[in-house]
């Protein structure tokens, strides 16, 4: 049989996860400089903790795991499973499959948040660094398994919380040498359009719709609309909204006429107002941050500010969001715990690393591995290659000693198929005069040198690790 993979998920080889763990690295370093701790949960939760909090079609895309057993032991004929089939896919589901491989890392997070609030001191920061899944159609920058980078602030409803979720997001891409631009929106005002619409009972509906205008366009979003029993004239009250275009001033100043009868969009007018007043005084780049009236993000768990970042690099032609995010004041109130709100932020590290091979972004210096191969001659010299080895290993130089003794042909060969600059050799007449030859294969020179000397020779060459 051929070996293979389910669609939708990858094999790493070495040259890959040197690129991964540097986007990870990176991203950590940022979390950590904010007072961000490491948390971990789970691979598979118990599907009731994961439904109904994405949406109907979030929901859709969840991984179950069918439970061990004969599940329909139970049933005394086909016609009996068919029943409790006809009463709902979520009833159905349960009682087949009790767990779940996790959609993302913000529902386990709150979850954990209640299960040990009493040993939680908020607010609690927490950054995770762990795969997800999602039965989703794999295509480009679209994956069933991937990695996410989530930090989360969660025990304050402070909108400092989003200011240093944007300084953060902003760091980390400047770290990986990427342009980007982070889009911001609120909850709130989308909850106000549907009000002075005249159908606040349709806000998800709305946002799951508006969510896809870049995909669809304006058109496919308002038949997507229609579809959801909105009237044509709550439509047309959406669509000026939809083509607005001007500066974040400007933008502010059209809501505020748009939403003057709306409480809730009027809050969350004043919400946008304090981030960028707060951005402005921390002095982020100009035209970093930009607010964007169609941004809606379809989770339903957010509630106030929501974030989204996507490249904006003339080195790429990757359009699909690569961080995103926002706050949420009821998710842990789902399981118990009310009157605690978060705000997140998730960077895609898949997407991202797609973008940075597309850029060329990537230091020169990642792919180098060991800086040195000592060389085996065989057992005569052998105890002699282990103290080389031994010494330069005790001054931090990433250096190998060839397993097996071979001809000095293969050996280079090995050391030049991986980009191992220099080889250590040492045969009878260096161990009886207690030198080494070191041979530099990117130049050929070589040159013999004291084995007491060569940890300093060789350190010199450690910064390019």
């Amino acid at each position: 049989m051929k070996p293979s993979i389910p669609k939708g998920t990858r094999d790493f080889s070495p040259a890959d996860m040197l690129k991964r763990n540097y986007v990870f690295d990176t991203i950590r370093k940022v979390f950590r400089k904010y007072g961000y701790q490491p948390l971990e949960t789970p691979a598979m939760e118990n599907l009731s903790t994961l439904m109904g909090k994405y949406g109907e079609e979030g929901d859709k895309l969840i991984f179950k795991i069918l439970n061990s057993g004969n599940y329909f032991s139970d049933f005394k004929s086909d016609a009996e499973i068919l029943d409790t089939k006809a009463k709902g896919e979520r009833a159905f589901s349960v009682m087949i499959a009790e767990k779940a491989l996790r959609y993302d890392l913000t529902v386990p997070f709150a979850r954990y948040v209640v299960m040990h609030q009493n040993e939680i001191t908020f607010p609690f920061r927490r950054y995770q660094i762990q795969p997800v899944w999602r039965a989703d159609r794999p295509q480009k920058g679209r994956y069933r398994e991937f990695y996410q980078c989530d930090a989360d602030i969660i025990g304050t409803g402070s909108l400092l919380g989003e200011l240093e979720l944007i300084r953060m997001t902003q760091e980390v891409f400047a770290s990986l040498g990427l342009g980007v631009q982070i889009l911001l929106n609120n909850r709130k005002v989308l909850a106000g359009i549907a009000e002075v619409m005249g159908a606040s009972d349709k806000m998800i509906d709305i946002t799951v719709a508006i969510d896809k205008l870049d995909k669809i366009g304006l058109e496919k979003v308002k038949e997507e609309l229609a579809t959801k029993e909105l009237s044509a004239e709550a439509i047309a009250r959406l669509e000026p909204l939809l083509l607005f275009n001007g500066s974040d001033a400007e933008k502010l100043a059209f809501l505020r006429d748009l939403l003057q009868r709306s409480e809730i969009g009027l809050k969350g007018i004043e919400e946008l107002e304090a981030i960028f007043n707060y951005c402005s005084a921390v002095s982020l780049p100009e035209g970093l941050l930009q607010l964007d009236l169609t941004l809606a993000r379809g989770l339903n768990y957010y509630t106030g500010a929501i974030i989204e970042v996507k490249a904006n690099d003339a080195r790429t032609t990757f359009t699909s969001s690569i961080c995103g995010g926002g706050r949420y004041d009821d998710l842990t109130g789902i399981f118990g715990l009310k009157n605690m709100s978060g705000v997140g932020v998730s960077f895609g590290a898949d997407r991202i690393c797609d973008v940075l091979d597309e850029a060329g972004l990537y230091p020169s210096t990642l792919m180098q591995g060991s800086q040195l191969l000592v060389t085996n001659f065989g057992e005569e010299d052998l105890v002699y290659a282990l103290e080389i080895i031994a010494k330069v290993h005790a001054v931090g130089v990433v250096a190998e000693l060839y397993p097996d003794a071979a001809k000095m042909k293969k050996q280079l060969s090995y050391a030049d198929a991986n980009n191992i600059p220099f080889v250590a050799m040492a045969g009878s007449e260096e161990r009886s005069k207690r030198v080494v030859t070191i041979k530099n294969l990117a130049s050929g020179e070589q040159e013999t040198i004291a084995i007491d000397d060569l940890a300093d020779y060789m350190k010199q060459y450690t910064a390019f690790i």
